[in-house]
Formats: C-alpha cells, sequence, structure tokens
C-alpha cells in the first residue's frame, strides 16, 4: 500500500488537522502489514532441528511505542560465530519520500555490520529476503498451528542452515 502524502507534506503541519487524525489516518494506512508481523512478538529460542548445531540462542521481538515498528534482539552463535544486535521492522518512509509499500528492516550488530531485509508473511508462511525481495539470500519457515513455533531455513549462493524457533515467553 503506498501512502498519498509524504512527510514532507504531512497534515502535521501547522493548520492542518488534528494529532488525533493524524495519528488515526497513519494507523489505517500502515499498520496492516507490520500488525501480521505482531505474531512474532516474544522471546524465541533459536536451534537447528537438524542437529548439526549451526545455529543456536534466543531472539526477542517487542513493538517499539507507537506500534509502527518492532525491534528485535538477537544473540545467536550462527556456524560457531556469536552474533549479537538489534533489528529494526517496519515501513521506511525516507524524509520527503512516501513510505514504502513491503515491510523492510536494517540489522545492526556488535561487529559494526548493517544488513537489510525485507519481510513476507503469506498465511503461515514468512519470507525474509536478504537486502531485496526476490534475493538469491532468503529465510523461509512456517508457523505451527499454535504460532508458537517457526521451522524453516536460510539459503544463500554457497550456503545455509535450518532453523527452528520456539517462544519461550509472549
Amino acid at each position: 500500500m503506498t501512502v498519498a502524502h509524504s512527510r514532507a507534506a504531512s497534515p502535521t503541519r501547522a493548520g492542518s488537522g488534528s494529532q488525533n487524525e493524524v495519528n488515526v489516518m497513519n494507523s489505517v494506512e500502515h499498520r496492516t502489514e507490520i500488525a501480521d508481523l505482531g505474531r512474532l512478538i516474544g522471546t524465541w529460542q533459536v536451534s537447528d532441528p537438524s542437529g548439526a548445531g549451526a545455529v543456536e540462542g534466543q531472539v526477542t521481538f517487542e513493538w517499539l511505542q507507537g506500534r509502527s515498528f518492532i525491534v528485535q534482539r538477537v544473540d545467536l552463535v550462527q556456524n560457531g560465530q556469536r552474533t549479537r544486535g538489534i533489528e529494526v521492522i517496519g515501513h521506511a518512509w525516507p524524509f520527503g519520500g512516501e513510505r514504502s509499500p513491503e515491510v523492510s528492516s536494517r540489522f545492526y550488530d556488535e561487529a559494526g555490520h548493517t544488513l537489510d531485509y525485507v519481510y513476507e508473511l503469506e498465511g503461515e508462511t514468512l519470507t525474509i529476503w536478504g537486502g531485496e525481495k526476490g534475493s538469491p539470500a532468503s529465510f523461509r519457515g512456517a508457523f505451527d498451528p499454535s504460532g508458537d513455533r517457526l521451522v524453516g531455513g536460510w539459503v544463500w549462493p554457497g550456503g545455509g542452515y535450518q532453523s527452528s524457533m520456539t517462544r519461550v515467553r509472549p
């Protein structure tokens, strides 16, 4: 979905509409896709269901105030290397531009890396594209009927691993 106005022309400028009107408009225009990802909220134990130990650790997803963004906190060991960081997930809305139609994110780790992703949720299947939609690097997994387990795998040219996430705290 595309927002019909840019932030530079936003109704928050003096003399146009109340803050409540703006909040209602923004919540209607962009919350559907990010709200669907709300099923990730909570703390999850991550493991490798194949038993190979390619990934172990914990991730936590929480709403940022206003529920326009989800923050993921990551503490994982992937193929023997520890990764700690945060990811901010939501619709990009650059200064003077329009809100993006897709849910994207940027991940920041303790080593100084920044990685971009695009999230898609169709039914019970979550796809996370590395970089941009259609990338050869992606995660695809399915939620179980309870919504408390997500099983899938990461793939990229020359590699990948299986991943299972089990919610340990809502």
